[in-house]
């Protein structure tokens, strides 16, 4: 982390409600080379058709145009080109591939926001940080909570969870941070900027951050942890009658529970809590599952992440909790 970021991470650390100002880091030149290390030369073109080769080939006069247009204010976030995936199931999954200037310029931004958000995250945050990923949510799963007492399970996973945030609530959101409003002004220009599908239609949502942008995972974790991090550590666990741990990875969470009626009510309250923020779960991914260690309880398997889990039994006796790749995966 650079000398500057660093500074701001300590200060994020430190004063929890402090705003940040002059975050325009993005202005300067060499900090757009600097990030174009990063940047994959290989990735698919916009909708100019530029490819990151071709855009290097004339990097210093690129970086420096870019940089005039910054300060002037006269950029315009560009269409993102939008493609779907098949993902299973018979659903696809949108994805949207920018212009090379609109991946370098939220890549510098991406690095100023996680300097900051990265000192204000809980631990059952996993996917989209630095160093942290969904193995570790797996191994968290497999290996922190063998000593929990995790006798229920509600699995659950939110449905277009980057085509449902809500611009406004979460401007609303990066202002209690972020002081910087040339940045924020960016930031909505991203999230306003249209799609241009294959057939050329044109299409300007309302609410959502393009699934393939750079900054989109980070606001996507902003947003989450407002909605449903920050609740659940001081709301669901306080009226709790027993344990309870939340792990989250993207938008797929599990929620461990010790009692039964603890895990009903926060299987209930849980998409109602999200729906006032926009966003909706997914029917057929969110159950409540018993998952208990104790001699003659029924054997139950929950997923999480492409593995199932299920609490397995040693030779000396002891009750493990064992993992293997699901099969449907």
């Amino acid at each position: 982390m650079p000398p500057s970021l660093h500074g701001r991470a300590q200060q994020a650390t430190s004063q929890k409600r402090s705003r940040f100002r002059n975050l325009d880091g993005m202005r300067n030149a060499d900090v757009l080379r600097d990030c174009w290390r990063a940047i994959t030369t290989h990735a698919a073109y916009g909708v100019d058709r530029v490819s990151a080769q071709e855009y290097a080939h004339n990097l210093e006069d690129n970086s420096t145009h870019l940089v005039e247009r910054l300060k002037s204010t006269s950029s315009r976030a560009t269409l993102v080109r939008r493609h779907s995936l098949p993902k299973g199931g018979g659903k696809v999954r949108p994805l949207g591939m920018p212009v090379v200037e609109d991946t370098l310029v939220p890549l510098a931004i991406t690095r100023r926001l996680t300097a900051i958000y990265e000192q204000d995250c809980l631990r059952c945050r996993y996917g989209y940080r630095p160093h942290v990923g969904a193995l570790e949510a797996v191994d968290a799963l497999t290996i922190t909570r063998q000593c929990g007492r995790d006798n229920w399970v509600v699995e659950a996973d939110i449905t277009g969870c980057f085509d449902h945030i809500d611009h406004a609530w979460l401007l609303r959101r990066l202002a209690e941070r972020i002081d910087d409003r040339a940045l924020r002004r960016l930031i909505k220009k991203w999230l306003k900027a249209g799609g241009l599908d294959p057939d050329g239609t044109v299409r300007h949502p309302a609410t959502g951050s393009p699934q393939g942008g750079v900054v989109s995972p980070i606001l996507a974790n902003v947003s989450l942890h407002y909605a449903l991090e920050l609740w659940c550590e001081q709301v669901v666990k306080r009226h709790c009658h027993g344990e309870a741990c939340l792990i989250r990875s993207a938008d797929d969470e599990v929620c461990a529970c010790e009692h039964q009626e603890d895990a009903e009510r926060f299987s209930t309250v849980l998409g109602q809590r999200i729906q006032t923020f926009g966003l909706e779960l997914s029917g057929d991914k969110t159950r409540l599952l018993p998952c208990s260690r104790h001699p003659g309880a029924a054997p139950t398997r929950f997923e999480f992440l492409g593995f199932a889990f299920q609490w397995g039994k040693e030779r000396a006796g002891k009750a493990p909790r064992k993992r293997r790749t699901s099969r449907p995966k």
